[in-house]
């Protein structure tokens, strides 16, 4: 990241629905940044959260929040776009992906006309794709365009094994791989509990049929999102909670391992197309790929769920 051209206290959000907004709030409670320019397609509706978050800064930490333009993101250390069409109930991500390749294609050269040096973070949805389709727009190298990948789908399956291990969700170490969809895969092979794989734990506690139990938390996080539209019509308050910890380890330089989407390179057999996986997270973005333990069904499933996002890639006009 060039500091000379970046103001490493500054983000710009670009779209401010429900997933943008909540973001934009998640940021302003986290004292990251001091400044945050929103950005819509409606100026007004850009404005006016932007007055409703600033409204609570004298109950948190000083920040400048404004609505603005393009012209105001050049120096922004980190540049989110939450912009995009919303996934209905019953609508799968990957149903979104034409109109939101379209959007895109009106934004991302709004921002590379502009030199910014920063770093892209995608969160809009289908995310994976999107972030190739931004990368593949932009020209930029492949360390700066990064997606919020997975990381939320992780949240959720160590928020669910904790709870049925009866066990601190934080002390879980697993990871949701792949695409951030239907064909995402839980790889419960590196999965752990301080140290101690997740089997074994599972019988400290009693769990004996961890097989039948860890297929259905899986199928509980892939279905999650499903279950929270069609209760509330949007998901927004994880994902925000995801964008922060992302923008944390970026703005700290933190090197946290998380799984976000990126390129791959060939690892697992995967190369040239983005997928979410764990990596090094620092102030460039992705430093590095790094390679966990999976066994054959789950890296059989991880190129299958490669080659289902190639395919659709392949089917963009971009």
């Amino acid at each position: 990241m060039e500091q000379s051209k970046v103001n490493l206290r500054k983000v710009a959000m670009i779209g401010c629905g429900f997933v943008g907004s909540t973001s934009a709030f998640s940021l302003m409670q986290s004292g990251l940044f001091s400044e945050m320019v929103l950005l819509d397609a409606d100026h007004d509706r850009a404005e006016g959260e932007a007055l409703d978050i600033s409204h609570g800064v004298p109950l948190a930490s000083p920040v400048k929040i404004y609505g603005g333009t393009y012209d105001d993101i050049v120096d922004a250390a980190i540049i989110i776009i939450t912009a995009g069409a919303n996934q209905k109930p019953g609508e799968t991500r990957l149903d979104l992906v034409k109109k939101n390749a379209e959007i895109f294609k009106s934004i991302i050269p709004e921002i590379t006309k502009r030199n910014c040096q920063g770093i892209l973070l995608i969160v809009s949805n289908p995310v994976d794709i999107l972030t190739q389709v931004a990368l593949k727009i932009s020209g930029w190298p492949r360390n700066r365009v990064i997606g919020s990948g997975t990381v939320l789908d992780t949240s959720r399956l160590k928020h669910l094994l904790g709870a049925h291990l009866g066990v601190d969700s934080r002390s879980v170490h697993a990871f949701i791989i792949g695409e951030h969809g239907d064909s995402e895969i839980a790889a419960f092979s590196s999965a752990n509990v301080s140290g101690i794989p997740v089997h074994e734990f599972c019988e400290l506690r009693g769990f004996y049929h961890h097989e039948k139990e860890t297929a259905k938390i899986a199928q509980r996080v892939k279905d999650s999102a499903y279950v929270i539209i069609e209760k509330k019509k949007a998901t927004y308050y994880g994902i925000a909670m995801a964008v922060k910890r992302i923008c944390e380890a970026i703005l700290r330089d933190e090197k946290s391992i998380l799984p976000v989407s990126f390129m791959t390179e060939g690892a697992y057999g995967i190369r040239d197309v983005v997928l979410s996986m764990p990596a090094i997270v620092g102030k460039n973005g992705v430093e590095m790929q790094v390679p966990i333990a999976l066994n054959t069904e789950e890296l059989t499933k991880l190129q299958d769920s490669a080659k289902l996002l190639q395919e659709i890639m392949n089917g963009l006009d971009v």
